[in-house]
């Protein structure tokens, strides 16, 4: 996470796996490819807060439910840690609004349309899955498609900018995802090895 300040307001940059949450006057910012990020936002106690994160499994089944999968275990502690920091500061649940975006289909096998390696196309899925069942409406939302996006969320008034990111920048971006994306992988399969045990 990289804090800049610009006069009285700071710009917040997260990387994925990360998450930010407010009361002052900031600018939050990512770079999403197959990544999702939630803006979230109280607009009577002024709290803000966003995260970034990618759903990782080796095969995604779109049957089934994305909360009893390890990939959606991960996805609901990226949506919990953000809410939770959030109501830490003062916000309400009942007050939360979110806007989102990314999941587009970086990580998509080229040539292929109907892949289970549609890592984007997960990633949305799960978020408005999550909103829906926490009752967070879900105000504007920008996801899916096939171009990264630089996202701007501002504290102000609430807005999210978005900027399509050109051919020529997305070689870089579908590198450093598919690296945090194999990286997760590896780190869930090594805890999927311990065993669970119950007393």
């Amino acid at each position: 996470m990289d804090i800049v300040s610009k006069g009285n307001m700071k710009v917040i940059t997260i990387r994925p796996g990360e998450y930010y949450v407010s009361r002052d006057n900031v600018v939050i910012s990512t770079l999403l490819g197959s990544c999702v990020s939630a803006c979230l936002y109280d607009p009577i106690n002024r709290v803000v807060g966003m995260n970034h994160f990618l759903l990782s499994n080796r095969r995604y089944s779109k049957s089934m439910p994305m909360y009893i999968t390890e990939a959606g275990r991960y996805g609901v502690n990226a949506m919990e840690l953000v809410i939770n920091g959030m109501l830490n500061l003062g916000a309400k649940r009942e007050n939360l609004r979110a806007k989102t975006c990314g999941g587009s289909s970086l990580l998509r096998p080229p040539g292929e349309s109907d892949s289970f390696f549609c890592v984007g196309e997960v990633n949305c899925r799960f978020v408005v899955e999550f909103l829906k069942n926490d009752g967070i409406p879900v105000v504007a939302s920008n996801m899916g498609g096939d171009r990264g996006r630089i996202v701007r969320f501002s504290s102000g008034d609430f807005s999210v900018l978005i900027r399509k990111i050109r051919t020529s920048g997305m070689p870089k971006l579908v590198k450093d995802e598919k690296q945090f994306w194999l990286k997760s992988i590896e780190s869930q399969e090594k805890k999927c090895e311990e065993p669970d045990l119950w007393v």
